[in-house]
């Protein structure tokens, strides 16, 4: 389970920075700045806090 765990939250974390790095509404490497990025965002932030707990 944790390795699943791991690769899910890597996978966020990868389909985020891909976003910010094309978003034209503000996304930075670190700061959501559009609905897009602030869901990817999220998503990667909940499954690293599980992946970390």
């Amino acid at each position: 389970m944790p390795d699943d765990l791991y690769q899910r939250y890597q996978a966020a974390h990868r389909a985020y920075q891909t976003h910010a790095a094309s978003c034209d509404d503000g996304c930075t490497r670190d700061t959501p700045g559009c609905p897009t990025g602030q869901r990817l965002f999220g998503s990667f932030a909940r499954l690293q806090d599980a992946y970390n707990d």
